[in-house]
């Protein structure tokens, strides 16, 4: 049985860093796609960042150059390293894996997700 629990959520001001991780367990994660999430009140869940299984990565257009996605295999642990943060950062983050790369994939596709954990950015 797949899962996937996240930490490492809190409360910022504008400009702090966090970092999140999310510790998975039974499932290999080298051999799936691994994908940040995160949904803020009244809005639709929105991808975060993605790693793909050669180690690709991708971001959304709001957070690139702020964040970065990267994974331990070993591990099973995946990290979002989150810097210069801003109040519209403010969501609950989700991980998400599916098995194979993530060529195409839309959220609906991800078969396993964690429980969130908080992001709140203060100005």
């Amino acid at each position: 049985q797949e899962r996937l629990v996240e930490s490492g959520g809190g409360s910022v001001e504008t400009g702090g860093s966090l970092s999140l991780s999310c510790s998975g367990s039974g499932y290999a994660a080298s051999e799936y796609c691994m994908a940040w999430y995160r949904q803020a009140p009244g809005k639709k869940r929105e991808m975060v960042a993605t790693i793909d299984t050669d180690g690709r990565t991708t971001y959304a257009d709001s957070v690139k150059g702020r964040f970065t996605i990267s994974s331990d295999d070993a591990k099973n642990t995946l990290y979002l390293q989150m810097n210069s943060l801003k109040p519209e950062d403010t969501a609950m983050y989700y991980c998400a894996a599916r098995y194979g790369d993530c060529q195409g994939l839309t959220e609906s596709d991800f078969d396993y997700w964690g429980q969130g954990t908080q992001v709140t950015v203060s100005s």
